[in-house]
């Protein structure tokens, strides 16, 4: 790579980084019609871009991980869309399919990781923070469908998903209210 490519990159790096949006503490989960909950499975929170510079993937500390996620990458690669930037959280199962953090964290190349979709929050240049999560989640089903390295978060409805096996749950707000997702 050129050193006028790694300045572009840097550049488009430091202008596209989108901080998450990280939980808060609270003594009980928010309900409501108001409220949507996903499972937070065992990983580390991703940004998955893409656009003309490539495909990275940046840590909620800003760090590019493209490296570590080859799995990651090429499902990004291949999605049929020109820019997107998809969070997530990028996760390596174990035999039985569920989230084990000791596989990422010992193993920081790991082939096998793939990254669960939390929102669609760009695509093909257009800012989404604003379009419903509902609409945003379903662009982003159709979209990563048939990608092995990118699996959908799904949003099970009622509170039932606080006692699913992961160690806990993210919520969002609908639409409507003052906060439009990120």
């Amino acid at each position: 790579m050129s050193i006028e490519r790694m300045r572009e990159r840097l550049a488009a790096e430091r202008a596209s980084f989108v901080e998450p949006c990280l939980p808060s503490p609270a003594d009980k989960p928010p309900s409501g019609s108001n409220w949507i909950h996903e499972i937070k499975h065992d990983g580390f929170r991703l940004m998955a871009r893409r656009d003309p510079v490539g495909i990275r993937l940046i840590t909620s500390r800003g760090n590019d991980w493209t490296n570590r996620y080859p799995l990651v990458v090429e499902a990004v690669n291949h999605l049929k869309v020109r820019s997107c930037l998809i969070d997530g959280e990028v996760v390596c199962c174990d035999e039985k399919g569920v989230a084990a953090f000791q596989l990422l964290r010992h193993h920081r190349n790991e082939p096998k990781a793939i990254l669960y979709a939390f929102d669609l929050l760009e695509l093909n240049g257009a800012d989404l923070r604003r379009v419903p999560i509902e609409v945003r989640k379903a662009t982003l089903a159709i979209l990563r469908k048939s990608r092995h390295g990118v699996r959908l978060n799904e949003h099970p409805d009622g509170e039932g998903v606080f006692r699913h096996p992961a160690r806990w749950a993210r919520g969002d707000r609908r639409p409507g209210d003052v906060r439009f997702g990120y």
